[in-house]
């Protein structure tokens, strides 16, 4: 993985498999939330949740390959594009060398308050640039 993306790794739990025995497509999308942390810390170094100031405009997820309780599993996130006042991550979702699912997410910088978006200031968009990459 590049210097320029995060990881987080994770040991599936056996209450997030599904009948058919693999990791149930509801419980990824939760598994990149917990990976977008890093971000979050970027926009609210103390996550003080009355601060909060990104929200989730948009997801999308294609899934390539099942995901399998009893191994770990590394998801990787890197900003893939930096707007005016919104920027979108990519998330893989990788278990034994296979990538098993991918998303993109568009955040956008917000405040709460007036509910409207808030340009991102040079300094956010400098710390997004340097997790540009795979």
């Amino acid at each position: 993985m590049s210097e320029t993306a995060f990881n987080l790794t994770l040991q599936p739990r056996f209450c997030e498999t599904d009948a058919l025995g693999h990791i149930n497509n509801t419980v990824i999308p939760v598994w990149f939330e917990a990976a977008r942390e890093p971000i979050f810390k970027i926009f609210n170094p103390t996550q003080d949740l009355s601060k909060w100031n990104l929200i989730v405009a948009g997801f999308t997820i294609g899934f390539s390959a099942p995901t399998y309780f009893a191994s770990d599993v590394e998801v990787k996130t890197w900003v893939s594009r930096i707007g005016n006042s919104s920027f979108e991550l990519t998330q893989s979702c990788w278990q034994n060398g296979k990538k098993t699912a991918e998303a993109q997410t568009t955040m956008v910088h917000y405040d709460y308050a007036n509910e409207k978006s808030q340009p991102l200031s040079a300094e956010i968009k400098a710390q997004l640039a340097l997790l540009t990459g795979e």
